[in-house]
């Protein structure tokens, strides 16, 4: 079976979904953002600091042709911007994991190490900014998307049942 690749907005949970799916499934879990920094030797926000975000583009870009030649049945966390590589849609089949923005912020807030996760996180430096480029991403999430999967208000046991259910894991064990 080909690769599951989950985008959505950053925050969204796209990583812990990964993992626990892979648990779920007994596949491998993969983070493009990890993979970057791998590459690069560098964090993501120096990165950005550093580079600018077109180097962190071309980076993404790069890393999406590795993961087109090198990974199947693998399960692949991504950016929130990384839907927009030009091979998306040869990389896997791809799922759109979909909260409000609202949502997003306030679980990112709460959560233990909320305010290292905001630091960490270069384009939410700015939550006005933030919320602009979701709503400016929110169609082009969706049209890049096989599958789209609630997750605002689900616990992550709910979201990988409800990934569990597409039809790509049609004939696979969802017990």
């Amino acid at each position: 079976m080909n690769n599951v690749i989950l985008i959505g907005f950053m925050g969204v949970g796209k990583g812990r979904t990964a993992r626990a799916l892979a648990r779920a499934t007994g596949r491998f879990a993969v983070d493009t953002d990890d993979l970057i920094e791998s590459k690069s030797k560098l964090k993501i926000r120096k990165i950005f600091s550093g580079q600018g975000e077109p180097a962190f583009r071309r980076l993404e870009q790069e890393v999406a042709l590795w993961l087109e030649h090198r990974l199947s049945g693998t399960i692949v966390s991504t950016g929130g911007g990384f839907f927009q590589v030009d091979n998306i849609q040869r990389l896997g089949t791809v799922i759109y994991l979909h909260a409000g923005v609202e949502a997003i912020i306030q679980a990112i807030k709460e959560h233990p190490k909320g305010a290292a996760k905001i630091k960490k996180r270069p384009l939410l430096q700015d939550l006005d900014a933030a919320r602009k480029l979701f709503a400016q991403r929110l169609s082009s999430y969706r049209a890049a998307a096989d599958y789209e999967v609630e997750v605002e208000g689900q616990t992550r046991e709910q979201v990988v049942a409800a990934i569990r259910s597409l039809p790509i894991f049609k004939g696979e064990d969802n017990g």
